[in-house]
Formats: C-alpha cells, sequence, structure tokens
C-alpha cells in the first residue's frame, strides 16, 4: 500500500491496482477461512471485502449461500468471470455486490457466517466496520474476522502503510458483549509465506472467530 490513505481506501485505487494485473491474488481461499469454516453447516454467508472472489467460490463449493462484497468493480467482475468458469452450481450461489465498506451497513442478523479478511482501514474505521459486520451475524451465526499481525510490521515481509492498521485479535475479542458472543478463537496463527526477497518465511495471521449466542 501507498502512505496515502486517503487514496487507498477509493473505489478508484482498487480499480486501479486491480487492473494494474491480470490477476492480482493467488486465486487461493484465504487459509484461516478453510481452517475455520471447514465443518460449519452452510447457510447464508457474507463475504466483505470479497476481492477477486476465491473466498466467496470456496465458501459456495461448500454448499454456502454468498454474499460476496467489495469496493471495486473490476475485482467484482473479474470474481464473476470466474465463478462463472467453476459452473452453474457454483455461481449461482453467489451474488456480487459494490458497496464501499466504510459506510456500507450489511443487513442486521442476516447471515450465518460473517468473514473478512486483511482489511485495511484506518482504526476507527475498522472498529466501527467490525462492529457493523458483528451485527450482521444472526443467533448461532458465526463471525470470521482476519487479519496481519502487528509483529509482522516489524518483519521483513512486505508490510507497508500506516502500522496502526494492524490489529490484536484479543483487543477486538474484548469489544464482543460477553452475554452475546462465544469467543472460540483470538490468537496469532502463524503460517508459511515468503520474505520481500521471495525466501520463505513465517507470517502471523490474526484471527478471530466467535459465536453469536442463539
Amino acid at each position: 500500500m501507498s502512505e496515502t490513505p486517503e487514496v487507498d481506501f477509493t473505489e478508484e485505487f482498487w480499480d486501479e491496482r486491480y487492473s494494474s494485473a491480470g490477476q492480482l491474488f493467488s486465486g487461493r481461499p484465504n487459509v484461516q477461512l478453510v481452517e475455520q469454516v471447514t465443518g460449519l453447516r452452510p447457510g447464508l454467508a457474507l463475504d466483505a471485502g470479497s476481492g477477486e472472489g476465491a473466498d466467496a467460490i470456496w465458501l459456495a463449493r461448500q454448499g454456502w449461500t454468498v454474499t460476496a462484497v467489495d469496493v471495486s468493480g473490476v475485482a467484482l467482475q473479474r470474481a464473476a468471470r470466474l465463478a462463472a468458469a467453476a459452473g452453474e452450481q457454483v455461481a449461482g450461489r453467489i451474488s456480487w455486490q459494490r458497496e464501499d465498506l466504510r459506510s456500507w451497513t450489511p443487513e442486521r442478523a442476516g447471515f450465518d457466517l460473517v468473514t473478512a479478511h486483511f482489511m485495511y482501514l484506518p482504526p476507527d474505521e475498522l472498529d466501527r466496520l467490525h462492529a457493523r459486520l458483528a451485527g450482521a451475524v444472526r443467533p448461532g451465526g458465526t463471525l470470521l474476522l482476519v487479519g496481519h499481525h502487528p509483529d509482522d510490521w516489524h518483519a521483513n515481509v512486505g508490510r507497508h502503510g500506516p502500522a496502526d492498521m494492524l490489529w490484536s485479535a484479543e483487543k477486538l475479542a474484548a469489544t464482543l458483549a460477553p452475554e452475546v458472543w462465544d469467543v472460540l478463537v483470538a490468537t496469532a496463527i502463524a503460517r508459511p509465506g515468503t520474505d520481500v526477497d521471495g525466501r520463505p518465511a513465517h507470517v502471523q495471521d490474526t484471527v478471530l472467530r466467535a459465536l453469536r449466542r442463539g
């Protein structure tokens, strides 16, 4: 990311970034999504910040009906093409929706799973987004939020932009009312990655998974 937050969070910025490559990311679902969601009973899912659609497509393959939301029309068009290539059983389970997540409010208590991975926003805006996403989980549903761990800022793994955009799962878990939520996972999880020189390295994901009591 650049270090000009007023640019980084606009539709124009993300459209330009996605347009800069035929495929910006790996095309594989996020590791923590697979780890944390495998085994859950499929229902209605919200994938916030869906990008090129790998997570939404994976969820649809597992039987989830997915609302995939992103600010970039370029990313959503690319994701829809990839879903179509995966077949009608997959594509037919996904609705693609362009929204600015800084201000958009999802349907309250509308989803069995709400997931967002690696959202870059200033702390106050990210806190408000996380609160809106938590509000979209229906009783008995799961909230899964994943980010880059703050310790990665000091490692040679290519984290850029203001350091305060990286967050702690423990701190986020403390904002969830204990009478409403059971926090199942709130920790840093290491996984293999590469450093900025392409050498093997470990990165840490901040992972929060919580169950809204029914």
